[in-house]
């Protein structure tokens, strides 16, 4: 067996002289534990977090979007489409004229986008699973309809049961001034047909039309706003997306899921990583038991330093013997930690034990958490290089003094 491993695990074991050794020694371990535990358990909900926000994002926002860089449409007959469809993996291809308009339902008002889709929209995303009351239908034969957010409909009071047809404003391209203020506005009546729940902003700002009867609305022929395209399961995403890139040109922009809502994912791994480095310092502050504790062990065992370096042990051997010592209290503190983290997520998994307040409102009813294999490895990392270098520093300095004395 390694002669320093051996010797610290003695003295890790073996009890002191003086009890405050083994209270500041189990204090460091505890403080460390606790660390450890909090950074697993915090990473996993704002992983479990991330998840549920994806899987909403992805009812809505489609695998690959594409739309000018400059401008707000195009003509459809200036993309090659099929060009797109014929590139392996690619799923299918929705076209969307998206532009922001008044809504009226009885004497109610609200802004909102009105979203006209193409009829192969629902097999973008997952939107006509999130249809909470009515059903996903566009149009039957000439007649259109619409599929209104839960947020648009709660500020209308639109009901699916009632046959009050919503009435859409769209300013005309070509208005001059008048007046009567209607003659510069274009106005069309759309029967509700569901009412769709994602997200709360997706909720309180988009109404779905079918794409003939938004042309009509905003006096286009065959304009577009944007392409969404749903990519087959298991197909490499980014690969695709270069060759789409290489399709349209520079005029265009092409993003994925993410990169469509890049701030909001920016800003979610910013508060996981903050929080991260904020128990991480708690994490060092507890570790500086360490010191106190492995100060106190050199002194305590002062003549044990002297006789094992009579018998041929040089000082760097003795200084391995405290420096192993103090690590394992690191180590030990963050099994401990890492396996209750663990525990109280596998319990929160199972049984969802803390609740979200007001849980009516949300998606979930409890908080989400989801282990991922690399986060607990960079705990690990983190928790071991801490209690290393806290170890080190009383080896270092108070050896210096009491070593070779």
């Amino acid at each position: 067996m390694n002669f320093p491993f051996f010797i610290s695990k003695r003295y890790l074991l073996a009890k002191k002289s003086h009890s405050a050794i083994n209270i500041i020694s189990l204090i460091s371990v505890f403080g460390i534990a606790i660390g450890t535990m909090a950074l697993v358990i915090i990473l996993s909900v704002f992983n479990g977090f991330d998840d549920v926000i994806k899987s909403l994002f992805s009812s809505f926002d489609p695998d690959i979007k594409i739309a000018l860089v400059e401008g707000k449409v195009f003509h459809r007959d200036s993309i090659k489409i099929s060009q797109i469809k014929k590139i392996q993996g690619v799923y299918a291809v929705a076209e969307v004229l998206e532009e922001t308009a008044l809504l009226q339902y009885h004497n109610k008002q609200f802004i909102a986008s009105i979203k006209g889709v193409s009829d192969n929209f629902v097999k973008i995303n997952n939107i006509e699973k999130k249809v909470t009351e009515g059903k996903f239908i566009l149009h039957d034969g000439p007649i259109p309809y619409t599929i209104v957010g839960q947020g648009v409909s709660y500020y209308l009071g639109i009901t699916i049961s009632q046959t009050e047809p919503l009435v859409i404003y769209i300013p005309r391209r070509n208005a001059e001034l008048s007046d009567n203020p209607e003659e510069a506005f274009n106005k069309k009546f759309v029967t509700p047909s569901g009412i769709f729940s994602i997200e709360q902003d997706i909720d309180s700002k988009y109404t779905i039309v079918p794409l003939n009867f938004a042309r009509q609305l905003l006096e286009y022929s065959n304009e577009l706003s944007a392409l969404e395209i749903k990519i087959n399961s298991g197909e490499n995403i980014e690969k695709i997306q270069e060759e789409i890139k290489q399709i349209m040109g520079n005029s265009y922009s092409v993003k994925d899921r993410y990169q469509q809502q890049e701030l909001f994912y920016r800003i979610m791994k910013s508060e996981k990583w903050a929080i991260f480095f904020i128990l991480t310092f708690i994490l060092i502050v507890a570790s500086l038991n360490i010191i106190s504790s492995l100060t106190m062990l050199i002194l305590d065992k002062k003549k044990d330093i002297k006789t094992l370096n009579s018998l041929g042990a040089d000082w760097k051997t003795i200084r391995k013997i405290f420096l192993l010592n103090g690590w394992f209290n690191a180590i030990i503190g963050a099994l401990v930690g890492l396996i209750l983290g663990l525990i109280i997520c596998w319990l929160q998994i199972k049984y969802g034990i803390v609740k979200l307040e007001g849980s009516g409102s949300f998606v979930i009813d409890k908080y989400p958490v989801k282990i991922i294999i690399s986060d607990l490895f960079f705990v690990l990392l983190t928790v071991l290089t801490i209690g290393f270098f806290t170890a080190w520093i009383p080896v270092r300095v108070i050896s210096r003094k009491y070593f070779e004395t």
